[in-house]
């Protein structure tokens, strides 16, 4: 799970974030202050020594940081704060990827973590039932994370995953284990959704969802 697989660009498009963001997050970056540089600490760690490609488990932890930071808008100050203490007080070196998120030491995390940012408590509850909704589209094998079901608005019904034991750990409709970017380059070649579904035996609703999935922004 930890072995590096997917290139920064590659890796932006499937979690839908800026390029740029997901490389602060894992490789860091200088920025301009009234008296020289300051430095933007990477928030997620990656196996691969040379910081060009992302593992599977890094893409879980970008996927769940995007969670926190895009629905909510809170601060990395806040989200940072927030993982040191999740590991000094429960020993959880990389939150983001724990299934403890699901446990009592994520409910006491997620408060902390809505204290930091000020949250009222209906905030804080929106904020754990938010987070909940995004958890459940990771399957989980003992501790580990073994399947991400992309969580976007037109796939309620878990149609499309990422799975790094199936295509290279590309982007997939499941119940026929097929890349959503071979579909697509049919389509783009000019075949109709009609027949590109009926030479996989698919829905043409899945072919559909595959094409809104590629072609998300």
């Amino acid at each position: 799970m930890d072995t590096p697989a997917y290139g920064f660009s590659e890796a932006a498009r499937y979690l839908k974030i800026a390029q740029a963001t997901l490389r602060s997050w894992i490789i860091g970056r200088s920025y301009p202050k009234d008296r020289g540089a300051g430095y933007f600490k990477p928030l997620i760690k990656t196996s691969d020594k040379k910081l060009r490609l992302l593992s599977f488990n890094n893409l879980i932890e970008a996927y769940v940081l995007r969670a926190l930071r895009q629905d909510h808008g809170v601060s990395i100050k806040a989200v940072r704060t927030a993982l040191d203490y999740a590991q000094s007080e429960f020993n959880i070196p990389r939150l983001l990827l724990s299934r403890d998120l699901r446990t009592t030491a994520g409910e006491l995390f997620l408060q902390r973590y809505g204290e930091l940012i000020n949250l009222s408590k209906s905030g804080q509850l929106a904020l754990r039932k938010m987070l909940e909704a995004h958890l459940k589209r990771i399957e989980w094998d003992s501790k580990l994370a073994i399947r991400l079901y992309r969580f976007i608005d037109f796939d309620k019904q878990k149609v499309i995953a990422i799975d790094p034991s199936i295509k290279f750990g590309r982007p997939f409709l499941i119940r026929k284990g097929i890349s959503t970017s071979i579909l697509v380059d049919r389509i783009d070649a000019g075949e109709s959704a009609e027949a590109v579904a009926d030479d996989y035996e698919l829905d043409v609703n899945e072919v559909e969802m595959a094409i809104l999935y590629e072609r998300a922004a």
